[in-house]
């Protein structure tokens, strides 16, 4: 007994040390950087230009004939008037008809160009939602020191800014050494086939390889992470793949009196719940565990001692993150029932009855095998697995986080936002960056908003807005990443 337990507290003493050894070398991965200064931006000007921009109704819709185009012709006139140094040095070319491209010519064409993306559509207002608006949704309002309207956040923001930062640098004389296009897509909120898609196409015929793409995706995010109380700068290394598979049960309808032992609704109904019930495998790996390299050191000891010996507590971690769904979607592929299909009266039996799951699909998974999986767990012949669009995609790969331009990025963030933590993060949703992975596979996402969690309900919902304090941030970033990008 004397040498089991001997033995015991020897192993719980070689444990221990293994744990603060790992915990002690878990240090931190932010740099430190000068804080930019000698950028001046008129903040009230660039506001009132973006106002203007709201005003413009560039709504995107599933169907495209009951898209407004004549509302992006009309955004592109106004860019062009509004930013006339800018559109004096800048190559403009119109793609689809209804996206942008410019292109910035550097003075050495041997160093690679950056390509930074915006987009120029937003989503509609939600009918019944409208007078819940403090000010009407494409007002662009300048009130209580916000811009309110559509686009403030999702995405005119991107594409005002970046014409900002040119407009800013060519006023000055700035010209770069690096080539660097500027893309605004138009449809990006319908999947960017014809926007995106098409100028990623044409940028590749042209032979065009990138040093980076930088897009929408992350944001400086504040009182969202237990144990950190500094603003988080959150750049997308990675983005999950979309998918929506329709689930389809043909049974003989009826009258609801007479209904069978299983009716098709219930049949449908357990294949939901079947998928619901077992959830794809999670796991820390790929951009989530490069989050947690360079969010941990910057937490308290006991978070640091967890996330720094994942071999041992990783259960315990996931256990955590589990809790809360924001961080529970990025350690594993979500399904989640979306639509529903049934009889068009309450007493009528459906012959057919449909469902909708939308899958975000984890990288290092694929359609295919998001699509073996459900066939495995449903196990029904008859449930019917289909495609419900022929719009999906797979899962992007992880960008190198040792990369000039990620660092570059980095140091950016460190100089314009002084006092933030930079990390990696796994993008949820879809961005029209996924198009460029020919182009170069160094695809970062992030837009420097500064976004509490009450404002996260504001991105696609009601009294989207963005402080005129944090435009003149976001304007200051894009030009001093121009700056830098020269440097790498």
């Amino acid at each position: 007994m004397k040498k089991a337990a001997l033995f015991l507290c020897l192993f719980l003493v070689i444990i221990l040390v293994i744990l603060g050894i790992n915990t002690i070398r878990f240090t931190s991965k932010q740099v430190r950087a000068k804080p930019s200064t000698g950028i001046r931006v008129d903040a009230q000007k660039a506001a009132k230009r973006l106002s203007e921009a709201v005003t413009f109704k560039t709504i995107s819709t599933q169907d495209p004939s009951r898209m407004k185009f004549e509302e992006f012709i009309a955004l592109h006139n106004y860019l062009e008037g509004a930013f006339p140094k800018a559109h004096a040095v800048l190559k403009k070319e119109a793609v689809s008809k209804y996206s942008l491209l410019y292109k910035w010519a550097g003075r050495d064409d041997k160093l690679k160009p950056v390509i930074l993306l915006g987009h120029l559509d937003v989503v509609p207002v939600e009918p019944g939602t409208e007078g819940k608006w403090t000010y009407p949704a494409f007002s662009g309002k300048i009130a209580d020191g916000f811009i309110w309207g559509r686009g403030t956040l999702d995405l005119k923001v991107n594409v005002l800014g970046l014409l900002e930062a040119v407009e800013n640098l060519a006023a000055g004389g700035f010209r770069p050494k690096r080539t660097m296009y500027l893309a605004f897509g138009h449809d990006e909120e319908v999947g960017g086939m014809s926007g995106a898609k098409k100028i990623a196409a044409l940028l590749e015929s042209r032979g065009v390889t990138a040093e980076y793409v930088l897009d929408e995706g992350g944001f400086i995010v504040e009182d969202m992470m237990k144990g950190i109380t500094r603003p988080v700068a959150m750049v997308g290394i990675a983005e999950k793949g979309y998918l929506s598979i329709q689930l389809v049960v043909e049974t003989v309808g009826g009258h609801s009196s007479m209904p069978p032992r299983e009716t098709g609704i219930g049949i449908l109904s357990k294949a939901i719940w079947a998928l619901e019930k077992n959830p794809f495998p999670r796991s820390i790996n790929g951009a989530v565990k490069r989050m947690f390299e360079f969010l941990g050191p910057e937490m308290p000891l006991t978070n640091r001692v967890a996330l720094s010996n994942l071999w041992l507590l990783r259960g315990m971690v996931m256990g955590q993150l589990e809790k809360s769904p924001a961080m529970d979607a990025l350690l594993h592929t979500t399904a989640a029932p979306t639509m529903l299909e049934g009889s068009p009266k309450e007493n009528v039996l459906p012959s057919r009855a449909a469902g909708v799951v939308n899958f975000r699909i984890l990288p290092g998974e694929s359609i295919k095998s998001v699509t073996d999986y459900v066939k495995k767990t449903i196990d029904d012949p008859r449930v019917k697995i289909e495609p419900f669009t022929a719009w999906a995609k797979e899962p992007s790969i992880v960008s190198d986080i040792d990369s000039p331009s990620f660092r570059q990025i980095q140091k950016t963030v460190a100089e314009v936002f002084p006092g933030s933590i930079f990390a990696p993060y796994l993008v949820p949703g879809g961005t029209d960056s996924r198009n460029y992975s020919g182009i170069t596979k160094n695809i970062f996402r992030f837009t420097p908003e500064q976004l509490k969690p009450d404002d996260l309900k504001r991105l696609h919902g009601t009294n989207e807005r963005l402080s005129v304090k944090n435009y003149e941030e976001i304007i200051r970033f894009y030009i001093q990443l121009m700056r830098n990008s020269d440097s790498m």
